[in-house]
């Protein structure tokens, strides 16, 4: 079932992901920060672009480093900054914060 983009867009900028707007570009790309620095995870979205397919979906869900239901629930609100956080962590895409 397609996202609306702008719920989409929505769910990346309240867990973390800043857009990096360029001029001339054909999509909104959307960095993840972590510890105020950027990472190397990222997704884009066309200009306007109302609904996000479900191919885009899959392919959004990879470059976040997701699968697609963990996508849906980041998208619709079920999973939480902290649960992506987690699974990032987990899965090894980012360090765990060390206790200072």
């Amino acid at each position: 079932m397609p996202q609306k983009a702008r719920d989409v867009e929505a769910a990346l900028k309240s867990k973390g992901f800043q857009d990096s707007k360029k001029k001339g570009r054909d999509h909104t790309y959307y960095f993840f920060h972590y510890n105020g620095k950027k990472t190397n995870i990222f997704t884009k979205i066309s200009h306007g672009e109302s609904e996000i397919h479900d191919k885009n979906c899959s392919s959004m869900a990879k470059q976040i480093k997701l699968d697609n239901t963990q996508f849906k629930n980041f998208v619709n609100c079920p999973l939480t900054e902290q649960d992506y956080l987690k699974i990032l962590v987990d899965s090894k895409h980012l360090e765990k914060p060390s206790s200072s």
